[in-house]
């Protein structure tokens, strides 16, 4: 930080301080390092809300078991299973040159000046890294699983209805048959899941082994870290959309390997799937309720959140202020450019540079804050809350039917009684 970015924070209102002191931590961090602010960003967004929410204790315990190990699986494990484990043990054969490279995504390698020769020493390491880094999805999957055989055991519960509370009576049924189910097919999907996890590693170890020279391996290296290139080389809108979204690759932080866009998409389908098993085994209202709310939520991980900033960012990029720290790209200018700008705008405008200051970290913080505050106001707060309502309601509508059809058997069952006395 420089001498005068330090004296204009310094100059700043109590007020907006804290918030550009953060601003500067967020950024001299930068990358996969930030997993911290990142894993409280979204315990805010998605734990928060559901906890205001929550339905009984064991619905609570349920539900922070879930969120809690989700943000600790996205935001830590990528580096620690993709740099300090994988990349640490595949990348051993290549020289220090290439095995700098590791962690820059295949695209840009394709349009860099190495060698095809050297890329084809790159790729069969990446894509076995990338391989084998699907623990993190197939991870993903058994926590739901996870989450029964825990709630199981603390609570001894496995009937959603009574998990959620949505019987309000004081005594909770539970079906042995059903705890049993839920309990076997935990156990029979996790280990399920490790087993799949060891054929990866295993396809791993072969791509990392023959890649080089294997021209059939060489097309699946780029399959899994360029899907797009694959499937799409005459629609460059698709190619880029596929890649983006699909591929297994890491992205790169600051030479370090962090999660990539597509191992996000590879989180949400493939734990999309653990979801609506886990919440099958333990009832209707269960999967109905998974059903409402993860293709929302999903949808936004993988996508709407982006679509959102961006939006937010065009809307405000010819605006007064903010066209100064929004280029064409809809990038935002770094913190640490911030100063410069203020004394640009100052010279200019013929105005106190510590007021320019303040104004350009007001206007960055509102384009950060914005689409956080929509967060946690629709994807979690609306969200969480309609789609309980909407399932205590299905439930209720339920029991009136159940009732209702309980009265009228019993009314066949008496009108048939009558007949045979009348006779």
């Amino acid at each position: 930080m420089t001498s005068i970015q330090n004296k204009l924070v310094q100059n700043l209102p109590s007020y907006i301080k804290p918030v550009a002191n953060h601003l500067q931590k967020q950024e001299a961090k930068g990358g996969a390092s930030l997993a911290n602010s990142r894993f409280i960003q979204d315990t805010l967004t998605n734990f928060a809300p559901k906890a205001v929410f929550s339905r009984s204790k064991a619905d609570f315990f349920d539900m922070g078991f879930l969120e809690l190990s989700e943000s600790m699986l996205v935001y830590y494990c990528p580096t620690f299973i993709g740099e300090k484990i994988f990349r640490k043990a595949y990348s051993k054969g290549l020289d220090t040159n290439l095995s700098k490279q590791i962690s820059k995504p295949l695209e840009t390698l394709k349009n860099s000046t190495l060698r095809q020769e050297e890329l084809n020493k790159i790729k069969p390491v990446k894509a076995a890294i990338a391989l084998s880094s699907m623990f993190i999805p197939l991870t993903e999957y058994t926590l739901n699983f996870f989450k029964n055989l825990f709630t199981l055991k603390l609570f001894k519960q496995a009937d959603f209805d009574n998990i959620a509370n949505l019987n309000k009576s004081k005594e909770k049924n539970e079906d042995k048959q059903k705890q049993d189910k839920v309990k076997n097919s935990a156990i029979k999907n996790i280990i399920g899941a490790g087993a799949a996890f060891a054929g990866l590693v295993g396809l791993s170890l072969l791509v990392l082994k023959k890649g080089e020279n294997s021209k059939t391996i060489q097309k699946l290296t780029d399959f899994i870290l360029t899907p797009g290139d694959v499937l799409f080389k005459n629609n460059e809108k698709a190619r880029k959309t596929v890649n983006k979204y699909f591929s297994l690759d890491f992205a790169d932080n600051n030479g370090k390997l962090g999660l990539g866009h597509g191992q996000l998409t590879a989180c949400v389908l493939i734990g999309g799937l653990g979801y609506f098993k886990a919440a099958h085994d333990r009832g209707k209202q269960n999967f109905l309720e998974t059903l409402f709310r993860y293709p929302l939520v999903g949808f936004y991980v993988i996508t709407g959140s982006e679509l959102l900033e961006k939006g937010f960012k065009k809307i405000l990029k010819d605006k007064k202020g903010y066209k100064e720290i929004i280029d064409s790209n809809l990038n935002v200018k770094k913190f640490s450019e911030l100063s410069e700008i203020a004394q640009r705008l100052a010279k200019e405008n013929k105005t106190d540079i510590n007021k320019e200051f303040k104004s350009l970290v007001s206007k960055k913080t509102i384009i950060g804050a914005v689409p956080f505050a929509f967060s946690i106001a629709v994807m979690g707060l609306f969200v969480a809350g309609i789609s309980r309502a909407f399932t205590q309601y299905r439930y209720n509508q339920e029991q009136k039917e159940k009732a209702k059809n309980s009265q009228n058997n019993f009314l066949t069952f008496d009108s048939f009684q009558k007949s045979l006395n009348v006779k």
